[in-house]
């Protein structure tokens, strides 16, 4: 898990979610072998297809009340937010085609 765009305060939210028009926030663990192995695919999603979505990590360990407050209890777990609304919210066996069908429509509406 990369510390870069790291959340551990549930109070950064609101400011990330008003100043970005697209987010995806990322909760794992450092423990969780599925989570770091599809981090890299999610990113590598974002980077190529969406990349106006700016990418975030939470650490469930780190951030147990952003977890709570968000009900991201198992993990991995994506919750992807269009102008600060969360729209998309996949959990645990995630496929990555599936993610990008699921963003490719309302990333089109805001973006093009």
């Amino acid at each position: 898990m990369s510390t870069e765009n790291m959340i551990t305060k549930l109070e950064d939210i609101p400011k990330i979610l008003s100043q970005e028009p697209a987010v995806l926030f990322y909760f794992s663990t450092i423990s969780c072998v599925v989570g770091e192995a599809f981090e890299p695919k999610v990113k590598n999603l974002l980077f190529n297809k969406f990349p106006k979505i700016k990418f975030y990590n939470i650490d469930l360990n780190l951030a147990p009340d952003v977890a709570a407050h968000y009900s991201a209890f198992v993990e991995p777990t994506i919750l992807v937010f269009f102008d600060g609304k969360e729209t998309i919210r996949k959990s645990r066996s995630i496929g990555i085609y599936e993610l990008e069908e699921a963003i490719k429509r309302p990333y089109e509406l805001i973006f093009d």
